[in-house]
């Protein structure tokens, strides 16, 4: 066993590290959060009509034209939680934490460069690279997350991740700037608009591994060197690592409840994320028979990015006041206000303004203070492990907000329907943490490593 213990606090390390939620954030806002939903729902409305089916699923419903998008991203979450438990049970045996973060990086960036060639009636091959792309970006994050407690200690973690979300905000705003350029210019540069999204897909793309090439130069393996058995692969050592984390996340009671809260919490704010552009673009263009328009909605989306870089400051300074638990309880009331207003006051281009800005200053907040909690709260040499689950309940089971999304949709074919269920989701996340007790979890997971 070869342990690989570093210096925390490394300013050049952080910087490589904080430079890959500047990296993936452009390619997941541009990408997952603003124009590939509308794009792929607008292919597929052209090829089968408005509402019309696009896979017959029998006795679970169909995919519709209007749902094939957040339909798609329920089968690449569920793929990711496979993933990533799979592969941070083997980082967290054999240090290959960089290794794993750097192969699932550039599989996603090739799967999304070759967004580029999706157009006409061949939107289902688009959902699949949406799939492969999506994986890999969510299960790179596991990896991502569980670096924070080894760069830096215990009392810079709030500020770290902050900084993250931050940075993450502010290349999301430059990519989303270029973007809007590219489509506010295409009839001048002799493009379609069509064309255009397909070269803001393959920038995002490069944008993402380009600048994640400094995130690996600067950032140090770490952790604990394993040797595998006699008679034992990798494969066997994932599995045994898997019960092991499961056994250990079993003892630290208020760890998993806290998991649970943010499983369901942060299953409505990924559903929120994820359906905002295709909720905003149906009901302020389609339904009112106007073709949608993404000039707009990459200037909505900016306007989130900018307010949330500025929120994830704001709460990182509330916390310190009140505490992160109870931060995150303020902010989670405060979604439920979001999807509220979304439902019942969103009509006019003037109040999705008001939807964004109200969105972006909450966004960044809750997910720093989420990550820099749940570091605390897990026991030291398994963060990979610990974090794959975290990284499923963010993401690889968002599939249940996406879910109830898709199906209401599909049932009532509204839109607005779908985004008052999601408060279900806050309300149920924050009676759960409400009830668990933080201090109690971080001292039972310094217990546990001592």
């Amino acid at each position: 066993m070869t342990n690989i213990e570093l210096d925390k606090n490394n300013r050049r390390e952080i910087f490589g590290w904080l430079m890959y939620d500047w990296a993936n954030s452009a390619y997941y806002t541009t990408v997952i959060g603003v124009l590939i939903g509308p794009y792929l729902i607008a292919l597929a409305q052209s090829a089968v009509g408005d509402n019309g089916v696009v896979l017959d699923l029998g006795f679970l419903g169909s995919v519709t034209a209007k749902s094939i998008s957040s339909a798609t991203t329920v089968v690449g979450v569920a793929v990711q939680a496979v993933v990533m438990i799979f592969l941070s049970a083997i980082a967290d045996y054999t240090s290959l934490k960089k290794v794993f973060m750097m192969i699932l990086c550039y599989i996603g960036v090739f799967t999304g460069c070759l967004l580029f060639f999706v157009e006409g009636d061949n939107y289902l091959f688009g959902c699949t690279l949406l799939i492969i792309s999506n994986v890999c970006i969510g299960s790179s994050l596991v990896f991502y997350n569980a670096y924070l407690s080894d760069i830096c200690t215990e009392d810079q973690r709030d500020k770290v991740s902050a900084q993250g979300f931050g940075l993450g905000y502010a290349g999301g705003s430059v990519m989303l700037i270029l973007n809007f350029l590219l489509l506010a210019y295409a009839p001048k540069l002799g493009i379609t608009q069509g064309m255009a999204v397909r070269i803001c897909l393959l920038i995002a793309a490069l944008w993402w591994g380009g600048f994640a090439i400094i995130t690996f130069v600067l950032l140090r393996n770490r952790g604990v060197t394993h040797r595998i058995e006699e008679g034992q692969s990798l494969f066997t050592v994932a599995f045994t690592q898997i019960w092991s984390t499961i056994k250990q996340l079993r003892k630290l009671r208020y760890t998993l409840m806290f998991l649970i809260a943010y499983l369901f919490y942060n299953d409505g704010i990924q559903t929120v994320i994820y359906s905002a552009s295709a909720f905003i673009s149906q009901e302020l263009f389609v339904a009112k028979g106007v073709p949608s328009d993404p000039s707009f909605l990459l200037l909505l989306f900016l306007e989130t990015q900018i307010v949330a870089m500025i929120g994830s400051f704001f709460w990182a300074w509330v916390s310190k006041k009140v505490g992160n638990k109870w931060t995150i309880m303020i902010s989670l009331l405060w979604w439920s206000c979001v999807v509220i207003y979304a439902y019942g006051f969103l009509s006019e281009r003037w109040e999705a303004w008001i939807l964004g800005a109200a969105i972006g200053f909450v966004l960044g907040g809750t997910q720093a203070m989420s990550r820099s909690l749940y570091s605390q709260m897990i026991p030291k040499g398994r963060e990979s492990g610990f974090f794959s689950f975290y990284e499923i309940s963010e993401k690889g089971t968002s599939w249940m907000g996406q879910l109830v999304f898709t199906i209401v949709v599909g049932s009532t074919g509204s839109f607005r329907q779908a985004i008052l269920a999601l408060i279900f989701f806050f309300v149920v996340g924050s009676i759960i943490l409400f009830f668990t007790n933080t201090e109690k979890a971080i001292a039972e997971a310094a217990e546990m490593h001592a």
